[in-house]
């Protein structure tokens, strides 16, 4: 019995494994505040699976973290705590913003060691936050991967279709792929791996598009190649990712 051992782990080690998408979420508690309301923001920040509820991986301390609000940048690194989410390194900040407008949050991560996939990964990631009606959701935080919207990423009804175009160091990103999630709140059980994250391609001009069909919090992360520096100052083979939240509420 024990000679079969090897050779049922050399079996099961050549089966295929899911290899499901990474997801940096910055996440506000809510995406539009009150006029006559609480005007102070919190934001969580976790690097996840959304879609399957985790595992969540260990987050070092962001590289940049601020909010693009009228034109004018804003430093925010100094808000950011760290938190647990599944005992792993985490992050999150509250930010109360001074008057109407849209505000584009955003926060370079610091660059996560893949093993399986054998490369860094950088999502660089934004959510927009609406206080009061605004006509800035569209502006561009000039992340090096970012996705600049083209349907305001706020106060949509679930089932509308969310356009964007991919941009690389400010260039449109043709036929990159983007993957898709949905922040599941434990009520969907995928049927099959396929369905956990959702695919499409961007076009010539970099421009992409999806249908959200449930309500909620929809991840948009487009990907591309690029380089990074290791821990010994050398470069290194890293998987660039431009990420955008978008949130939809149900039509009732």
């Amino acid at each position: 019995m024990p000679r079969l051992i090897p050779a049922l782990a050399a079996v099961l080690l050549s089966w295929p494994v899911a290899a499901f998408a990474h997801f940096q979420t910055l996440l506000p508690d809510t995406g539009i505040l009150p006029d006559d309301g609480d005007r102070t923001v919190t934001l969580s920040a976790v690097f996840t699976h959304p879609m399957e509820g985790g595992p969540v991986m260990a987050m070092d301390r962001p590289a940049r973290f601020g909010v693009l609000a009228g034109k004018k940048k804003t430093d925010l690194s100094a808000l950011l705590s760290e938190k647990s989410v599944d005992g792993k390194p985490a992050f999150e900040a509250r930010y109360t913003v001074p008057g109407p407008g849209d505000y584009v949050f955003y926060l370079a991560p610091a660059p996560y060691w893949d093993a399986a996939e054998k490369q860094y990964l950088i999502h660089y990631t934004k959510v927009v936050v609406d206080y009061g009606g605004g006509e800035d959701w569209d502006a561009l935080a000039g992340l090096p991967v970012e996705i600049q919207p083209l349907t305001r990423p706020y106060g949509l009804w679930t089932g509308s279709l969310f356009r964007g175009v991919a941009l690389k160091d400010g260039k449109p990103l043709p036929h990159a792929r983007v993957e898709i999630e949905w922040l599941n709140d434990g009520s969907v059980t995928a049927p099959s791996d396929p369905f956990i994250t959702q695919e499409v391609k961007t076009d010539s001009t970099g421009v992409f598009a999806y249908a959200m069909p449930r309500a909620g919090w929809w991840g948009f992360n487009v990907l591309t190649e690029g380089k990074v520096k290791d821990k010994n100052g050398k470069p290194a083979e890293a998987e660039l990712g431009g990420t955008m939240w978008v949130h939809t509420t149900d039509f009732k």
